[in-house]
């Protein structure tokens, strides 16, 4: 019996994919249990059209990363930070004042999306990456002032 997977399921099928599996275990187990159904053509409709809707959103998200990453293109984050003997700072930037720092200024970014390459533990400019979208990362300058 062919079925189509509804969830993930470890070592069995991914959701969306169509796979050929025992009558018995295709009743008792995946239709039962919620993982699969039985494939038909409106299932199959249905599958289409949810993959269809799936890259329609991707694709308007890729766009709407891209726009954002114009924008941040232009962003300057200025921190000002306590320095001791020689213009050494103290601690440093963390992930989280910057994602702060942009929120100020109206950008919406998870602390996940900031990736710090080096420690900014000095002062003048770093380039910190913000992964906007898999397939688009933005660059954005942070200047650090005493």
């Amino acid at each position: 019996m062919e079925v189509i997977f509804i969830k993930d399921l470890k070592n069995q099928g991914k959701k969306g994919q169509i796979k050929n599996v025992k009558d018995g275990y295709a009743e008792n187990y995946l239709i039962k249990n919620g993982y699969a159904v039985k494939k038909t053509k409106e299932s199959l409709a249905k599958l289409n059209h949810e993959l269809a809707r799936k890259e329609k959103e991707e694709e308007e998200n890729k766009k709407n990363a891209k726009a954002l990453k114009e924008q941040l293109s232009k962003v300057t984050l200025e921190f000002k930070v306590k320095t001791g003997e020689g213009d050494k700072v103290f601690g440093s930037i963390s992930v989280k004042q910057i994602k702060d720092e942009l929120e100020k200024q109206g950008y919406k970014i998870e602390k996940s999306q900031i990736e710090i390459q080096n420690t900014i533990q000095s002062l003048g400019f770093h380039n910190v990456i913000l992964h906007l979208h898999p397939e688009v990362p933005a660059e954005i300058k942070v200047h650090v002032i005493k």
